[in-house]
């Protein structure tokens, strides 16, 4: 895993550093391809802040602790994020199988249908139930990023408004909200 620590309003330290590598590795185990950590520390008036952004395997997670001291706050952000890798990591590959099958099934079913007829008018091939979960709108772009699909419905949580977060072609997010 390559690791970039960035200190902010905090003397750089060889052994914070020795200590983010140490904790950080313990994450390496979860990665099929390399990884790569952004690590920030920062201090304001007497908070410690550690900040750790990993991308890697497709995915990206992202955590933020701020505590008293600054070994302890890198201990519970790497604590926090073991706990999201193991979740999204999971539900990652559920999700990346289910749609492999899926998508080859449908290839198939297409290419027989489109050889036995000929109808040129559009029509609806499949139809899929949506559940509409409740979440704010960074956390529909994490959402978007952990299950690498083209578009995402969701509740936005602060507007009670169903939403469309969708991937555009030039790797950026658009928005679309649904007015009554």
């Amino acid at each position: 895993m390559q690791i970039a620590v960035t200190f902010k309003k905090i003397d750089s330290s060889d052994t914070l550093k020795s200590h983010v590598q140490d904790k950080m590795n313990r994450l390496d185990k979860y990665w099929d391809n390399p990884a790569e950590a952004n690590v920030v520390l920062s201090v304001e008036k007497f908070r410690h802040i550690a900040e750790v952004t990993i991308a890697g395997d497709g995915f990206k997670v992202k955590g933020t602790e701020e505590t008293d001291t600054m070994y302890s706050a890198i201990d519970m952000v790497i604590d926090k994020l073991e706990k999201q890798i193991k979740k999204n990591k999971k539900r990652y590959k559920k999700r990346r199988a289910a749609a492999r099958a899926g998508s080859e099934r449908d290839r198939l079913n297409a290419l027989d249908k489109a050889g036995l007829s000929e109808i040129k008018e559009p029509r609806v091939i499949k139809a899929e139930q949506i559940e509409v979960i409740p979440m704010d709108i960074d956390e529909a772009i994490m959402q978007m990023e952990l299950i690498n699909n083209s578009f995402l419905v969701f509740r936005n949580s602060r507007t009670e408004k169903v939403n469309v977060l969708y991937r555009r072609k030039d790797d950026n997010y658009g928005l679309i909200e649904a007015t009554p």
